[in-house]
């Protein structure tokens, strides 16, 4: 199963989903149109990681969003990164 969710077309996916998106950037400040090439520079990396369990997620960037009774709450945003590694993958690999 992890080589299916490691898969490239599993990580292309995911990427596609993102950048449609067009998300906030994380703590690290990366922009969504940074993204695709940070993965093909990284990816090895990246995957190496995940396969021998030493992955470790970023923090969030907290932010404080208005609810509509009045009040606020926090939204974590994670890196943009963050969204082409599980559990993301995961969700792209079963959907």
């Amino acid at each position: 199963m992890m080589k299916s969710l490691l898969s490239r077309e599993n990580l292309l996916s995911a990427l596609k989903r993102v950048e449609t998106n067009k998300g906030s950037h994380g703590v690290d400040g990366m922009s969504v149109h940074k993204l695709r090439d940070h993965i093909l520079q990284n990816w090895q990396t990246i995957r190496e990681s995940l396969e021998n369990g030493s992955y470790e997620p970023s923090p969030v960037r907290r932010v404080e969003i208005p609810k509509p009774n009045g009040g606020t709450r926090l939204l974590g945003i994670p890196k943009v990164s963050s969204y082409c590694t599980p559990p993301n993958l995961v969700l792209d690999f079963i959907a």
